[in-house]
């Protein structure tokens, strides 16, 4: 399981930036408010501590805030959606604020540094995909799809506060020495749960967010507990 970056990307195309608020569709019978609809915008669009000028979520508990303001999907991963979908597939199509070309899950660490336009932004987490996925494709099984692939995308916090126009690309500009990347944060968070080793590396990044640290941590104290007892023979 490969924790380091596959080459080292030092630039990569943004193919649209996408901001949309939130709406109420039916799904199920039911009302459900989501802010998953982005949709592409022609002009540069200032981007916030917060999130893009015009954006918005629905459920600030799991989405947004300084940690999750900036959600990222790679344009590489759309044709195996399509084929899964059987639609045609256009930026913003997974609720994503940047489309992207030319950098991967397996390219990029948590803590990198990125120039975007005016504005800093760094990586922060995974994005870990919820419900809503399922609501807009009507497919249950979507977001447990998207989870076992590791095409999950990935979440900027906002550095630098500036003005954003697509064409700017981004451009890293910072690697921690001992960063790991998005897959293998996914790997350790969804597939090799009781690996201690790599909860304790991805807990040891500064720059991790908030709610993966939590997950995290409350995992770990359980595995470190665990193992105790087995050793004392108390299990």
């Amino acid at each position: 399981m490969n924790n380091r970056s596959d080459s080292p990307i030092k630039s990569a195309e943004v193919v649209s930036l996408n901001v949309g608020q939130p709406i109420v569709v039916e799904h199920r019978n039911k009302e459900v408010r989501t802010g998953i609809y982005k949709m592409p915008i022609a002009d540069g669009v200032y981007l916030s501590s917060l999130n893009f000028e015009g954006d918005g979520q629905a459920d600030l508990e799991h989405h947004g805030g300084k940690d999750k303001a900036v959600c990222v999907y790679p344009s590489e991963h759309f044709a195996h959606w399509e084929q899964v979908l059987g639609v045609q597939l256009n930026p913003g199509a997974f609720g994503e604020n940047v489309t992207t070309k030319g950098i991967l899950e397996s390219q990029i660490c948590i803590g990198d540094v990125f120039r975007l336009g005016e504005s800093y932004v760094q990586v922060s987490q995974p994005r870990q995909p919820c419900f809503k996925l399922s609501v807009k494709y009507n497919l249950p099984a979507l977001p447990l799809l998207v989870q076992t692939t590791g095409y999950t995308g990935y979440y900027f916090r906002v550095l630098q506060e500036g003005f954003v126009h697509a064409e700017a690309g981004l451009v890293l500009e910072e690697r921690q020495q001992d960063a790991v990347t998005i897959s293998y944060a996914n790997t350790i968070m969804h597939q090799d749960k009781k690996n201690i080793e790599g909860m304790e590396r991805i807990l040891a990044l500064p720059s991790l967010s908030a709610s993966w640290r939590k997950t995290f941590a409350k995992r770990l104290q359980g595995e470190v507990t665990d193992t105790a007892a087995r050793l004392s023979g108390k299990e």
